[in-house]
C-alpha cells in the first residue's frame, strides 16, 4: 500500500473516489487529501494497475476515520479492502477506526469486526451507520 501525495489528480484514483462520493465532490475530496495534514490517501496496485484507494482522517493521535474506501468492481470480494484496513492497523499506533457508511457497505465492515450502530435516516430516505473497530 502506498501513500498518494501528488497534487496532480490521478485519473484512476478519481474514478475510484467517484464510486464512494458524489461526482461533483471528487476533486474537492482529493484536494483535502493532498492539502490537509490530518488526511491521508493510500492506494494498492495489482500488476502495476491501481485497483483500490482508502482515504482516512486522523481525528487525533489514536483515532482515525475512514472517509473513503473503494475497490474497482472487478477486484471486489478478493480481500483488498480488508487488507488496506489491516495494513493501516499494523502501520499506525491507533486505538480506534471509525467509518460512517450506508446499508450497502455495512456487511463489509461487519465481517472485518467493526461494531455497527444505526444512525437512522440521516438524509431523507437514506439510512446511515456508524462502524467502529477497536484496534487495541
Amino acid at each position: 500500500m502506498k501513500e498518494i501525495t501528488s497534487t496532480a489528480v490521478n485519473p484512476t484514483i478519481k474514478k475510484l473516489l467517484s464510486y464512494v462520493t458524489l461526482e461533483e465532490k471528487v476533486n474537492e475530496e482529493y484536494k483535502k487529501y493532498t492539502c490537509l495534514p490530518s488526511r491521508k490517501l493510500y492506494s494498492i496496485e495489482v500488476n502495476g494497475e491501481t485497483v483500490s484507494c482508502m482515504g482516512v482522517e486522523f481525528l487525533n493521535s489514536k483515532e482515525v476515520s475512514i472517509k473513503h474506501i473503494a475497490v474497482l468492481p472487478r477486484e471486489r470480494g478478493k480481500g483488498i479492502g480488508s487488507s488496506m484496513i489491516s495494513f493501516f492497523c499494523e502501520t499506525y499506533d491507533i486505538h480506534s477506526i471509525f467509518a460512517e457508511t450506508d446499508k450497502e457497505a455495512v456487511n463489509f465492515y461487519s465481517k472485518f469486526g467493526f461494531q455497527i450502530t444505526s444512525l437512522g435516516e440521516k438524509y431523507p430516505g437514506v439510512k446511515r451507520f456508524l462502524c467502529e473497530f477497536k484496534v487495541k
